[in-house]
């Protein structure tokens, strides 16, 4: 399996019928902003936290930009994990106005 790049509209389409979201910044990174509804686990936790991305649909995984994101959607499809790397990143998301929540809680 391999890890592929979802471009900001579709995962807008995704995000808003309930697609699971990741966010693999730091949790300082996280608390300043972030997607409604993701859940941040840090790129360094990925693999120790594999279990948390068992899924029947693809996990949608979002960083700052889409470095990290595409880090860790590999390492996930390396392990059989339906992963999807956000093109454009929280940076893209913010910087088309969408609403970003602040604080550790996804929501």
């Amino acid at each position: 399996m391999q890890a592929t790049e979802i471009t900001q509209d579709a995962f807008v389409a995704a995000h808003a019928s309930g697609a699971p979201v990741v966010d693999v910044r730091s949790p300082e990174e996280y608390a300043a902003g972030h997607v409604p509804g993701a859940v941040n686990i840090p790129l360094e936790q990925v693999a120790a936290r594999r279990e948390e991305f068992a899924s029947d649909s693809p996990m949608h995984v979002i960083c700052q930009s889409g470095g990290r994101s595409m880090q860790a959607s590999e390492a996930l499809a390396a392990t059989g994990v339906p992963a999807l790397s956000v093109a454009g990143g929280t940076k893209g998301w913010i910087d088309a106005g969408r609403p970003v929540v602040t604080g550790s809680s996804p929501r």
